[in-house]
């Protein structure tokens, strides 16, 4: 059964599965959901504790086997963790899983970490037969768009607030700007507030005295930006990623990726093919979907030309070479290239469009 990490107190509170499998890529939702699981695990009576971690694929599998049916010395009964770091339990591994999860008592608590899983993991017989036999949480990352309302809420559990109204809406987005990319940094500064401040009403001066600029970026994410047509976020981002030492080649990659997307979409619906066909033939489908169906009826062919071109400009710049009309620095390339992106996003046809 699956369920999302917000509805995991509730369902604890009404009894507990055999098996527990949490994965996801967000480290600090990841522990907090199977601490909730170990805390439940302590107050219902499982007091022995045995952790096994998967290391490699010539891992064996056969104390973890025995551990399950093995009567617990120290208590009536006991809470197994079995943690894959690597996400891959491999074809022994596999096999075990299956088992393990199949012949598990019901005096034996399964908690089953692993890193964010991909489509072919998730669809393995091994995932399917943990989470047929218990309970699997994905945890997420918090989107930069609902980051703001997920800072609320942790300052309203730990008894602090921002003001009603715009004044709050500020200082809750500058705060989600200081820490976005970066959950576990997040927790730290909330907590750095709890003891910085008594409970009660949080201002803007109270966060940005407090609150160090923590935030990281992915450059997979910075398309989000640049499709929406978010100027000062693309600009943050691309600030944050040089900061951070990302290679200039591949947040140029990511870039043109999705400039060459919008020119063969423009160029299928010239040709006649409705927009589903012409993203499908385009390979667009995620989080972009949606920002590109909006893009490429409005976007001409010269525009999507000028994209393109400006990506093979770019490229060169990226790699070392010279182009008279744009900045030496790689960068400020970058940013220049971004934002004719943006700017195609919109609808807006001003003259950094224009390339020669």
């Amino acid at each position: 059964m699956q369920l999302r990490a917000e509805g995991l107190s509730a369902h604890l509170a009404k009894g507990l599965a055999r098996i527990y499998t949490v994965h996801g890529d967000e480290p600090l939702l990841a522990q907090e959901a199977a601490d909730q699981i170990r805390a439940a695990a302590r107050a219902n009576g499982f007091g022995e504790r045995q952790i096994f971690i998967v290391s490699g694929a010539y891992f064996d599998w056969a104390p973890v086997l025995a551990a399950a049916q093995a009567m617990s010395l120290f208590a009536d009964r006991q809470f197994i963790e079995i943690r894959i770091p690597n996400g891959k339990p491999g074809k022994d591994g596999s096999d075990a899983l299956q088992r393990y999860a199949q012949a598990a008592p019901d005096d034996v608590l399964t908690l089953v970490t692993l890193p964010r899983l991909d489509k072919t993991q998730l669809s393995s017989a091994w995932f399917a037969t943990l989470d047929g036999n218990g309970v699997s949480i994905r945890v997420e990352p918090v989107e930069r768009r609902l980051l703001p309302a997920w800072l609320a809420q942790r300052l309203k559990a730990q008894g602090q607030s921002v003001p009603e109204g715009e004044d709050g809406q500020r200082a809750l987005a500058f705060f989600a700007d200081r820490v976005e990319g970066n959950l576990l940094a997040a927790h730290q500064e909330l907590q750095k507030l709890a003891l910085l401040h008594p409970k009660g009403e949080l201002t803007l001066a109270h966060i940005e005295a407090a609150v160090l600029d923590v935030a990281r970026f992915d450059v997979f994410k910075l398309s989000e930006a640049v499709l929406s047509g978010n100027v000062p976020r693309l600009l943050r981002m691309l600030d944050g990623l040089e900061a951070e030492g990302e290679a200039a080649v591949l947040v140029h990659w990511n870039l043109a990726e999705d400039a060459r997307a919008l020119a063969r979409v423009r160029a299928a619906l010239d040709a006649g093919r409705p927009l589903p066909m012409a993203m499908r033939e385009a390979r667009v489908w995620g989080a972009k979907e949606r920002l590109v169906e909006r893009i490429a009826p409005r976007l001409d062919s010269l525009q999507a030309g000028a994209l393109v071109q400006a990506a093979q400009v770019c490229d060169g710049l990226v790699k070392g070479l010279r182009h008279p009309d744009w900045p030496g620095d790689p960068w400020a390339a970058l940013r220049r290239f971004a934002l004719m992106l943006a700017e195609a996003a919109t609808g807006k046809t001003g003259a950094v469009l224009t390339v020669r």
